[in-house]
């Protein structure tokens, strides 16, 4: 049951502004994301469509790619272009499900000068190494039983660039143009929470041991913090209120975004995402993992 980011009775929702403690065949088609935020000494108003895939290695291990088209909307004119793209391996590093538990560990490698200068995107090369989790509440005894629905996951990925900066558009608001200016290279912790709530624990599908099977087609709301704190600079802060209702094959979710200063926004955006299941979706292609099939034991357990 792990395919779907499942530990016990408890399914961690698939959120958008970080990445799940899940380790699966998956695929993000799209995430998109609107949102106004201060840069380069102005204001800009950003779509984003983000697209991400994920295969199994070993049922513990998978490959991870991950791109972004943006088209931005400066006082001065309008810029577009993809952000850079990042490959990685992502490993479940360890699994409670009597106790809803799930933690992974990942490395990326952002790919230098991948982006376009257009939007900002022409960076280094950039290590990213992170850690995800998830804990829900099933396992409370009786007296807090109100509190069963509830789970937390988090995540947190230093990104960190590997020589000298590359370069971005600035707008001139004298000209009404652009000027192409240093864009520096700047180590930054991307991290975040949310709090979940699982529909599942108030049904009778939910009977406090063992599930009979796994805890799909039911609502999840929830609400996301996302920081991104650039060493020596303003963090940037956004809470995420939103809901996911997650399938047998795929997973839909829609979050407003509340930025709670100015570095995360100028104003109060929006967020959706579709996540496919593949092992569900296309189990002739992604019905096993590519180099071993048989889970460790710790995978299987109760």
């Amino acid at each position: 049951m792990q395919a779907h980011g499942i530990a016990g009775n408890r399914y961690f929702d698939g959120t958008m502004t970080f990445d799940d403690p899940a380790v699966a065949d998956e695929l993000i088609l799209p995430n998109f994301n609107y949102l106004g935020y201060p840069a380069q000494g102005s204001d800009v108003v950003e779509n984003r469509i983000n697209a991400s895939f994920a295969r199994l290695l070993t049922p513990t291990l998978a490959f991870t790619i991950d791109s972004t088209w943006v088209h931005q909307t400066w006082p001065t004119g309008r810029t577009s272009g993809f952000d850079k793209t990042s490959i990685g391996l992502k490993y479940e590093a360890y699994r409670d499900n009597r106790h809803e538990t799930l933690v992974s560990i990942g490395l990326a490698w952002g790919i230098g000068h991948s982006g376009s200068v257009a939007i900002g995107a022409d960076a280094p090369n950039t290590i990213q190494p992170g850690i995800f989790f998830g804990k829900g509440f099933g396992d409370l005894p009786d007296s807090f039983s109100w509190l069963r629905p509830f789970a937390i996951t988090g995540a947190v990925v230093d990104e960190v660039p590997i020589g000298s900066g590359g370069m971005a558009l600035a707008p001139n608001l004298v000209t009404g143009g652009f000027n192409t200016v240093p864009s520096p290279a700047v180590e930054t912790l991307h991290w975040g929470f949310s709090v979940q709530y699982s529909t599942l624990y108030l049904t009778s599908r939910f009977n406090g041991g063992p599930p009979k099977e796994e805890p799909l087609n039911q609502w999840v709301p929830l609400v996301e913090f996302r920081f991104d704190s650039p060493r020596g600079q303003v963090t940037a802060a956004t809470a995420n209120p939103g809901v996911a209702y997650v399938a047998v094959a795929w997973q839909a979710s829609a979050e407003a975004i509340i930025p709670l200063n100015r570095a995360g926004g100028t104003g109060p955006g929006f967020r959706a995402q579709l996540l496919l299941f593949l092992d569900d979706l296309v189990p002739s292609l992604f019905g096993k993992p590519l180099l071993r099939e048989q889970p460790a034991n710790n995978q299987i357990t109760w």
